[in-house]
């Protein structure tokens, strides 16, 4: 794009009956929703902004940012229970009946539970690591594990520990990105809201209560998916290692599965140009339309 997409040019609210949706919005064309990932200090913008411009060439790009993690107005309800009904909030608030998606880590399985509860809806996915389930590493992953290490004790050693089992070259946590993320992580209310995702109590009863459930989870209904879907994986992911992907590739109709090596779980950052050449061209091809 010629015109530089700041934050403050890009930022936008929308009005709900459950508090103020905040999104960034940049170009024109066919509706393209991006959906963040979950942890200290994350936001939409920061997930997805070195991303917008290439996008924002072909597509209407919107970057929601979820309730409950600091942007958003939070709901009342624990942040991941909030992010499934956030999007058809935004969706029937902007007056789009159908979006392509790109879902990073939680906000791909965000995208997948959407599109199977509402087919019509999504037309293509794009996921980036988090999809599906260990199948032969330990879980949780080292990453989750110092996510969880983290929330309990917030210091800026531990996030600093997290931060580096996001990526597979060290050399991209700066200080610049460690600051941004300690500010939004440790405010008050952002904190609390992680530790009811991911402190060690709610993990426990998170997993108790899936013990007890008779519903299905989400990953075992990834065969209703409609949506033709791409799943992009970090080889080296040590947050959702890469034999995750094994069951969605296997599961989801059409799916498709692309690995990028020397890669830890932010894809779109630490593979940003192959990342993206991928990603355009599954969603602009013929046989994707």
């Amino acid at each position: 794009m010629t015109t530089e997409l700041t934050y403050e040019s890009t930022a936008r609210e929308l009005t709900t009956d459950q508090g103020v949706l905040r999104y960034h919005e940049a170009g024109e064309g066919p509706p393209l929703l991006l959906l963040h990932g979950s942890g200290p200090g994350v936001t939409g913008w920061r997930n997805f902004r070195g991303n917008l411009p290439v996008f924002a060439d072909h597509f209407r790009c919107l970057v929601l940012e979820f309730p409950g993690f600091g942007v958003s107005d939070p709901t009342g309800e624990h942040p991941m229970a909030a992010a499934n009904g956030a999007v058809i909030r935004f969706l029937d608030g902007l007056g789009l009946q159908q979006v392509d998606v790109i879902g990073n880590s939680m906000g791909g399985v965000v995208a997948a539970q959407v599109a199977i509860a509402h087919p019509d809806r999504v037309r293509r996915l794009v996921t980036i690591g988090g999809i599906g389930r260990n199948l032969f590493s330990p879980g949780p992953g080292e990453g989750i594990n110092l996510l969880i290490e983290f929330t309990e004790n917030p210091t800026r050693e531990a996030l600093i520990r997290w931060l580096y089992s996001m990526v597979h070259d060290p050399a991209l946590v700066t200080e610049e990105l460690i600051e941004e993320r300690w500010t939004q992580a440790t405010d008050p209310a952002t904190l609390a809201s992680a530790r009811r995702m991911y402190g060690r109590a709610a993990s426990a009863a998170r997993t108790a209560a899936m013990a007890r459930s008779d519903a299905p989870p989400y990953w075992a209904m990834l065969h209703r998916l409609k949506a033709r879907t791409l799943i992009t994986w970090g080889r080296d992911d040590r947050v959702s290692p890469v034999d995750m992907a094994i069951l969605p590739m296997r599961t989801i109709p059409d799916a498709e599965l692309h690995v990028f090596p020397d890669c830890g779980h932010w894809v779109m950052i630490e593979q940003k140009a192959a990342w993206e050449s991928v990603v355009l061209g599954f969603l602009t091809r013929k046989d994707a339309q």
